[in-house]
């Protein structure tokens, strides 16, 4: 089978988008992802899957530590900026948590220690174990479906249309 009709099938799969984030000597460093899952509930782990070609790769092997943020479905340009599809320079806002930088209003955060690493193909999978989370209550993610950014829609809202 061909790359082509891969990428198709894997994009029926809806997901999420997340930003993945890690510091460096004061330096924030961040990439967009939908590739993450939960792993296990205890300990608390979850894994990333980052290409061998992405800068972020050696970011995270060097760190040891990453960051994983949920964008809600008004973020959709900080999505964009961080998968290199916004060209133009942008100062991306920032929270802390436990001490990593992590996408202001973003509608979930966790923190990570690598406690894992496998590599798989072309990408290296990190499993993380997760140091702290902070969400929003009321908050709406962004999803990722046939190659596009999309929003769900509520119950009601289905009924009715």
């Amino acid at each position: 089978m061909d790359d082509r009709l891969f990428r198709n099938v894997m994009g029926k799969f809806a997901t999420g988008v997340t930003v993945i984030t890690t510091e460096i000597d004061g330096s924030i460093h961040g990439m967009t992802a939908n590739a993450f899952m939960s792993v296990s509930l205890n300990p608390k782990l979850v894994l990333i899957s980052i290409g061998e070609k992405a800068k972020m790769l050696g970011r995270i092997k060097k760190s040891k530590t990453y960051a994983v943020s949920f964008l809600t479905e008004n973020q959709k340009e900080i999505s964009m900026q961080f998968a290199g599809q916004i060209k133009e320079n942008r100062e991306a806002e920032f929270d802390w948590l436990n001490g990593m930088p992590v996408i202001k209003g973003a509608i979930a955060s966790l923190t990570c220690n690598v406690v894992a690493e496998y590599e798989a193909g072309d990408h290296t999978l990190f499993i993380g174990e997760v140091t702290d989370v902070h969400f929003q209550e009321d908050a709406e993610p962004l999803i990722f479906f046939q190659g596009k950014y999309r929003e769900l829609k509520s119950l009601k809202e289905s009924v009715h249309s």
